[in-house]
């Protein structure tokens, strides 16, 4: 098996708990080099990869002839110019969602990475979820007849601002930007685009300078789709809800793969890695086949480690990318018509 160098620009959380730790898990990479300055920030990443070698130059990283795929690990407001910059050194590139801050930054660089023939894609690391897993095939399988309804949360309890780029009047900083690309990847993954799209985005907290709740309903005709999520969310609310004309799917709770990797747990340290406890797994209640169902599905084990081997594989010409770079665009798309949506407080067509 040829192996790819992988440098990563970037240790802060995504880099850290995400990236660092999947990369590490596979025999298809080699982890070479990670781009950081910070003096705190370096010493976390020469503790956490004694073995990587730590630099402070992007160019130096660019330079590298032995270098293959580029992770792109920064603030939102810089992916764009990063990820431009290995292309044109030659790189493969994995953008950590959101792609770009504005959708026409995202379509240079996909014009880009088809001039010089390489792959660029998003983290969107929430397709490969245990409870997204088991919701896909519950809908492809017609477990619930024909679906009319589709809700997702991914919320929070913060009601304090917490230091960092993420809470600052930035361009691509807030939530819509950044659970909200998750949330509808995820709804993009299953139904395609919209036809319309309606927002509510709102501070809530004091003293908050970016949005921090917000509320899409995308328009597919026989489909609805609402997606929601909010900082001042104390008491748990389902994480998913699906209607369809047979019957209905209720799923709680989160999938373990982010809490075990904070813990320092990865895949080769865990048996059984990405199980959610049967306490969470989603709730059934439909007719099939002139049966009726009600009772817990067995969540299917989540694994990061999909995405990877997929941009693998596709680097290698042996399978084709399942997160597209034109998906993650439109992913910024969408944000851009619901930011418009709320300003002008009506429904906006997607074109």
């Amino acid at each position: 098996m040829k192996k790819l160098n992988v440098g990563m620009i970037g240790f802060g959380m995504s880099g850290r708990v995400f990236h660092g730790p999947m990369i590490t898990s596979m025999d298809e990479f080699n982890f070479n080099k990670i781009v950081c300055s910070r003096e705190a920030t370096v010493k976390a990443a020469r503790e956490s990869y004694p073995e990587v070698q730590i630099i402070s130059d992007v160019d130096e990283l660019m330079a590298d002839d032995t270098i293959d795929l580029i992770i792109v690990a920064t603030p939102n407001l810089s992916h764009f110019k990063l990820a431009q910059k290995a292309l044109l050194a030659n790189k493969h590139v994995i953008v950590e969602k959101p792609f770009t801050v504005t959708s026409a930054e995202a379509d240079e660089l996909i014009e880009l990475a088809k001039k010089q023939e390489k792959i660029v894609t998003v983290y969107q690391n929430r397709r490969w979820d245990s409870d997204f897993q088991t919701i896909k095939q519950v809908i492809e399988n017609g477990l619930l007849g024909n679906i009319v309804e589709y809700e997702a949360h991914f919320d929070r309890f913060r009601n304090y601002i917490k230091a960092g780029w993420r809470e600052e009047q930035l361009p691509g900083s807030g939530m819509l930007y950044d659970l909200g690309s998750h949330l509808i990847d995820q709804a993009q993954y299953l139904f395609g685009l919209p036809k319309e799209i309606r927002a509510d985005i709102r501070v809530q907290r004091k003293c908050a300078k970016c949005d921090d709740n917000f509320e899409l309903v995308l328009d597919y005709g026989q489909v609805k789709v609402t997606l929601k999520s909010g900082m001042l969310v104390r008491e748990a609310l389902p994480h998913f809800i699906v209607l369809g004309d047979q019957g209905s799917f209720l799923k709680y709770g989160m999938d373990t793969q982010e809490e075990m990797l904070k813990k320092g747990e990865t895949p080769k340290t865990m048996e059984n890695w990405g199980a959610e406890p049967e306490s969470i797994w989603g709730t059934i209640n439909t007719d099939v086949n002139g049966l009726h169902i009600k009772g817990k599905i067995e969540s299917l084990n989540g694994d990061y480690r999909g995405f990877y081997h997929n941009v693998y594989k596709a680097i290698m010409g042996k399978e084709e990318l399942i997160v597209k770079p034109e998906e993650a665009r439109n992913t910024i798309k969408i944000i851009e018509l619901a930011m418009k949506s709320n300003k002008e407080k009506r429904t906006i067509e997607f074109k």
